[in-house]
């Protein structure tokens, strides 16, 4: 008998790796190569997806201001422009610290988009999950909220998609009314998230006289925070020079108690008195930025005593992100 040829199966069309899309795991690579996503182009894609990025808002207008309301303020809103033109039907685009029941974004009733800023990130790098859920929120359904999920690898970042050279400039809220336009008519599972995150904002005011400095009250004592783009090790060694020479207080009864490492900036923290309002704080932070300053162009090495006072302020770091 004759023997049977072997058939063949028709070649896959092979793709570039800018053209692959992302599967799952145990799903044929769509390159064609036979193999499952995850022993193939996938390997690359979760090596991305999985990478930390230590500065994800660097490059944009208002870094350090991006990182106090992604960690420190609990309610604020800050319209954002986009690099190309708005979308039809689309008439504004804002950033909200935090949406109702945790929405990633969500498209409002006439078409204009809020995009959540405190949510859980499917990878690395917080500002190309975010860009993912803006661009479809652009797309999205009027009155609808967008869920999250896990960006493509070589997705755009928010710095490819916002306008470099526009303004960020937060609006702090006392509550979370910007929500809804009409609180009174919102729905009852709104409704009910908006009165629990009422319940749990701390009053929270940005200075006007420095970049990214928020006071905040507390029960027991207020505090400043103020989010600084300077290089951590420079940053610490200026604070310390300062501290070691009584200067790094922002008047009577203020202390400067450590600071937050978040997305790869430094977050000074003040201890001030609960009589100490955010306006009582503007004079002595301006002059505060002065002697910091200073600070900062001292070339010399540290004293005996203000390596002991970089000792203290280093062992009081807390790392939020």
């Amino acid at each position: 008998m004759a023997k049977k040829r072997p058939q063949t199966k028709a070649a896959s069309p092979q793709l570039s790796d800018g053209e692959i899309p992302v599967v799952g795991a145990r799903e044929p690579c769509p390159c064609g190569s036979g193999r499952r996503y995850k022993a193939c182009h996938g390997r690359a894609a979760a090596h991305a997806v999985t990478e930390l990025v230590q500065r994800p808002f660097e490059g944009l207008p208002g870094e350090c201001d991006w990182v106090a309301l992604r960690e420190l303020v609990p309610a604020a809103t800050v319209r954002l422009p986009l690099k190309d033109a708005l979308p039809e039907g689309v008439p504004s685009v804002t950033l909200a610290t935090v949406l109702p029941m945790a929405w990633p974004a969500l498209r409002r009733d006439d078409g204009s988009v809020l995009l959540g800023l405190q949510n859980e990130t499917a990878s690395g790098d917080i500002s190309r999950d975010l860009a993912d859920t803006l661009l479809r929120a652009l797309q999205a359904e009027p009155g609808t909220p967008v869920q999250g999920r896990r960006a493509p690898a070589d997705g755009p970042r928010l710095q490819d998609v916002l306008d470099a050279n526009g303004t960020f400039e937060p609006v702090v809220h006392s509550g979370f009314e910007f929500w809804v336009p009409d609180a009174e008519n919102a729905t009852p599972e709104v409704a009910a998230s908006l009165e629990r995150a009422n319940a749990a904002a701390i009053p929270t005011v940005r200075l006007t006289g420095v970049d990214a400095a928020y006071w905040c009250e507390t029960p027991d004592k207020n505090h400043l925070r103020w989010v600084m783009p300077h290089p951590e090790e420079r940053l610490l060694d200026a604070l310390a020079r300062l501290h070691a020479e009584g200067g790094s207080s922002l008047g009577e009864g203020t202390r400067l108690v450590g600071s937050f490492r978040a997305h790869g900036l430094t977050v000074p923290v003040w201890d001030l008195p609960s009589s100490v309002t955010a306006a009582d704080v503007e004079k002595p932070a301006a002059e505060f930025a002065e002697r910091l300053a200073e600070a900062l162009a001292v070339q010399e090495p540290l004293t005996a005593q203000e390596r002991r006072a970089r000792g203290g302020l280093t062992n009081r770091q807390v790392t939020l992100s």
